[in-house]
């Protein structure tokens, strides 16, 4: 397949279509180069606004949704022409939505600015996104090097359904023991350095610029799960070379939307797409385009949510600990990487709207999750995050179900640690209040 100009400003793309007997597609509208490096500084909310503005079809102030499975040609030349890779979507021909739709395009654009990466392109569910990644990047009897703190589905992908199918196999290390990191990587063997920027449920911060630092040196790809801090944090921008988001979290805000996205160089995103090759393509994880219109209304408003999520986060987590509840949070000064997360975070945007209280048992955690939502509404049991709700869950028990109980003591997840992913709805003293109201009947 051809390259495929991703770039975000609003002079690199062709809003129009053009005849399939034009000159080359690449030399003529070749994408500027945004590479990680020159956007260590950019605030992605700045990035997003800098993003080319789609408009509707007709001078609409929002994009178009391109509904359509299969896209016609004027004459028959330019099909032979696009299945050849001479012609692609930089110059608006489409074959067919499985390999790259208008409306996902344009949301994939916006990923891509927001991540400060080169290109982008978004997919069904975060799942998807992370396997079609790994696949892409790994063959059979490849080696993976990732952090021990994942998400319970990434986890068991990577020790079950990986070596079983794929003859890909991992080494689990703590992300924060640079030196295991660097033991651990086989140069020529290892393809992918794997890790989350905030781990779940533990939130546990990596230091994404000497993890990328360890992992170049050696040749290896750095892919980071930035689903816990977008906005927070952009990896990409401290060096890394692919970023993973489940988009059903905090992009969509609304707990009502599965997707994902894969933000990384153009070359990888392409690739992804081959018609030969391509993850994306063959396995077909394939992204609504009415889902993608409705996301690409939502990451305007992402900046101000998540300064929300993130301001009720620390408040809530400072005052839990006043009340000697055992809590963990990279925005508290006793947080082993509160330093780190600091230095690494954007500026305003504050350490994640994640908190986790660790109740001991998960009896205890069950008790307390119960008094908040059936006695005084602080918030509901369950599973996912980034909703205007707190959404709370045992996670030993329920989001990293999946690892057996040796696996979970060494990721620090205790029986009964409350994930709890902080919402914005009603007031911030309005929801302590009937916090303080439900911890008063545990005892």
């Amino acid at each position: 397949m051809a390259e495929t100009a991703f770039n975000s400003d609003v002079s690199t793309i062709s809003a129009k279509k053009r005849s399939g007997s034009s000159d080359d597609q690449w030399d003529q509208f070749a994408a500027k180069k945004h590479h990680a490096a020159s956007n260590k500084t950019d605030d992605p909310a700045a990035a997003l606004a800098n993003a080319r503005h789609e408009f509707g079809e007709h001078g609409g102030v929002n994009m178009s949704i391109e509904a359509s499975a299969t896209f016609t040609v004027m004459e028959p030349e330019t099909m032979r022409r696009m299945f050849a890779g001479e012609l692609g979507p930089d110059r608006d021909f489409f074959i067919y939505s499985r390999h790259f739709n208008p409306t996902v395009l344009n949301l994939s654009r916006l990923m891509a600015a927001m991540e400060g990466t080169e290109a982008a392109y978004c997919t069904a569910s975060g799942m998807s996104a992370i396997s079609s990644v790994l696949l892409q990047l790994c063959s059979s009897g490849g080696h993976v090097v990732a952090s021990r703190t994942l998400y319970g589905g990434t986890h068991a992908l990577l020790t079950h359904f990986f070596p079983r199918a794929c003859n890909i196999t991992t080494s689990f290390v703590d992300i924060g023991d640079l030196e295991m990191v660097e033991r651990e990587i086989v140069q020529g063997k290892t393809k992918v350095l794997y890790f989350e920027a905030i781990s779940n449920p533990v939130l546990t911060v990596a230091n994404v610029p000497e993890l990328c630092r360890i992992a170049h040196d050696k040749g290896v790809t750095v892919v980071v799960d930035n689903t816990f801090a977008p906005m927070v944090v952009s990896p990409a921008r401290l060096g890394a070379d692919v970023v993973v988001h489940s988009i059903s979290k905090y992009i969509s805000g609304g707990a009502d939307i599965i997707a994902g996205a894969v933000c990384g160089p153009a070359k990888l995103v392409n690739s992804m797409m081959d018609l030969h090759q391509g993850s994306l393509m063959l396995l077909g994880p394939t992204m609504n385009p009415k889902v993608a219109f409705e996301l690409s209304e939502r990451l305007p408003h992402l900046g101000l949510r998540m300064k929300e999520h993130c301001h009720r986060a620390l408040v809530y987590a400072t005052r839990m600990k006043k009340l000697g509840l055992k809590v963990i949070y990279p925005g508290l000064e006793d947080h082993p990487e509160h330093a780190l997360l600091k230095s690494i975070a954007h500026k305003d945007y504050g350490y994640g709207g994640i908190m986790c209280v660790d109740m001991g048992t998960e009896e205890k955690a069950n008790k307390l999750m119960n008094l908040l939502q059936n006695c005084s509404q602080f918030g509901f049991m369950a599973v996912s995050l980034g909703y205007y709700e707190t959404l709370m869950s045992c996670s030993g028990s329920s989001t990293s179900s999946e690892m057996n109980e040796d696996e979970k003591a060494l990721a620090g997840i205790s029986p009964g640690l409350v994930r709890m992913s902080i919402g914005y709805s009603g007031t911030l003293e309005q929801r302590w209040a009937q916090f303080e109201k439900a911890l008063a009947r545990m005892s």
